[in-house]
């Protein structure tokens, strides 16, 4: 039996929908630019190139109705509203017509970003950790599993700050489809059960203020709320 010397922390999970259980969370990976009105607007091309890959620590997420201190070191912390899937089954190499066997559910998420420092750390051709992985920067609304809800491959998404309507977009304009997404990702690492991949976000992203709240909703998977104080 392994001796710690410290305490082991609590484990990083997301809540289930209609449940009472939680999925254990083992990494969180994030697609970058998978909208091609999101890419226009961050001044990229959104050709369908190689999807890219940035991660953030598991024990970032946090769940539905979180209120939290305003986030340090930044002055323009943007929403990305985002579908999130949840992995059920790992694997490498998976094909894209496998892909979808290997999902145990999804959920929405806000991929919160400090992005100042993410300007900063692409002018300086630096890495984005600390625009992304920061803390609590993960928040994820409950888990809908595959045997509820099936592969949803078109529903509305929507991000909204204060009830001011700021993100509005379709999961169907992905660049990289789910089943994509899972084959390409497979390829670069093992995927484990307990892995979420946060899939990009649509056109609109925009700042929360001190004080604000912003909503993430997708049809028929529910809703993602944050608060900051």
């Amino acid at each position: 039996m392994t001796t710690f010397v410290l305490p082991l922390p609590e484990p990083p999970s997301v809540a289930i929908a209609k449940s009472e259980n939680r999925f254990p969370v083992r990494r969180i990976f994030c697609v970058g630019r998978n909208y091609a009105e999101h890419a226009r607007e961050m001044g990229n091309d959104p050709d369908r190139e190689p999807p890219f890959f940035f991660t953030k620590p598991a024990d970032c997420v946090i769940d539905d109705g979180a209120v939290l201190p305003f986030p340090t070191h930044t002055k323009n912390l943007h929403h990305e509203a985002e579908l999130v899937v949840a992995i059920g089954t790992g694997g490498a190499g998976i094909s894209p017509d496998e892909a979808l066997n290997h999902v145990w559910g999804y959920g929405p998420g806000n991929d919160l970003t400090r992005r100042d420092l993410q300007a900063e750390a692409k002018a300086s051709r630096r890495p984005w950790d600390m625009a992304k992985g920061f803390d609590h920067s993960a928040a994820c609304g409950a888990l809908h599993p595959v045997s509820e809800v099936g592969h949803p491959d078109q529903a509305r998404i929507t991000a909204t700050v204060n009830d001011n309507l700021r993100q509005d977009g379709d999961i169907a304009d992905m660049i990289w489809p789910v089943a994509d997404v899972i084959a390409y990702l497979s390829g670069l690492v093992i995927l484990a059960p307990g892995d979420l991949i946060f899939t990009g976000t649509p056109a609109g992203v925009g700042s929360i203020k001190h004080g604000e709240s912003c909503r993430v909703e997708i049809d028929g998977l529910g809703s993602v709320s944050v608060s900051f104080r």
